[in-house]
């Protein structure tokens, strides 16, 4: 424990929180549940992972053949104790994983019956519509642009995600044509986006900050070009992008009606009219 001790202490904040993005710390009230979720994994494999190295080398220095001798050594069928070892352990280590996982994913996924804001994403090849269902507005992104020197993709014609700071969100997520996956990067969590189907994510943002957003589902030959941001500002910001985009004419939403897979569940037509 003296050896472990002196060994964190002179860890880097990004290896505290086990390489993830540093830009996640408190960045929802979730992130830092599920990197407490991935340190403690990573401990306890890694402290399996050195009980089984210690074993082998052991193993294979104690019992090695040695200079003169000949034939095999004594066989033996059965050990009951570390039979008995080898299969409590595992048992153990995977109940409590999976203990623990529930636990964390049951309060991730913790609906809200009461969100503070409601946002519609649609996802579409290449890029992603935003609908602020609250406030009866709009705004349309299209995928990544390359700058013409070639040196990456312009950032300032991302499409922008704008949330309140220290709001409970509700995000529903809708596809128009492939599976997507939203993936706000520093949120430490992605959910699909499935064509006929919508799925939720929950979470309340308390930092502000631009975080990346993108893709993270093989969706077709631009995928990598399927990013956004996301800026989490004051309620003072977030309202007026709201009024910023109502001015500029972007009222109401932009719905299924712009789905181009017109024979799934829902849609009112059979699949053999189409």
């Amino acid at each position: 424990m003296a050896a472990v001790t002196l060994i964190l202490a002179g860890c880097t904040q990004a290896q505290l929180i086990g390489f993830l993005p540093e830009g996640s710390v408190g960045a929802t009230n979730h992130t830092d549940r599920t990197t407490g979720l991935w340190v403690t994994s990573w401990i306890v494999l890694l402290a399996v992972g050195v009980v089984t190295w210690g074993v082998i080398i052991w193993a294979a220095i104690v019992y090695r053949r040695r200079k003169g001798q000949t034939g095999l050594p004594v066989q033996l069928r059965y050990n009951l104790p570390i039979e008995i070892f080898y299969t409590i352990v595992p048992l153990i280590l995977v109940i409590g994983f999976f203990a623990f996982t529930a636990r964390d994913q049951a309060a991730i996924e913790e609906v809200d019956p009461d969100p503070d804001v409601k946002i519609e994403v649609f996802g579409q090849r290449w890029s992603w519509t935003f609908n602020y269902t609250d406030d009866d507005v709009y705004d349309v992104g299209i995928q990544a642009q390359e700058r013409e020197d070639g040196s990456g993709f312009d950032a300032d014609q991302l499409p922008v995600l704008y949330l309140p700071v220290g709001e409970s969100v509700e995000i529903k997520l809708e596809s128009r044509d492939v599976i997507h996956s939203f993936w706000i990067v520093d949120f430490l969590y992605k959910k699909d986006m499935i064509p006929a189907r919508s799925n939720y994510m929950y979470f309340v943002p308390l930092k502000e900050g631009e975080y990346d957003g993108k893709c993270a589902e093989l969706c077709g030959e631009y995928h990598s070009q399927m990013l956004f941001k996301v800026k989490v500002v004051s309620r003072e910001e977030y309202d007026a992008q709201m009024e910023l985009l109502r001015d500029k004419g972007q009222t109401g939403d932009i719905g299924e009606d712009f789905n181009v897979n017109s024979n799934l569940p829902g849609t009112g037509e059979e699949e053999g009219d189409n």
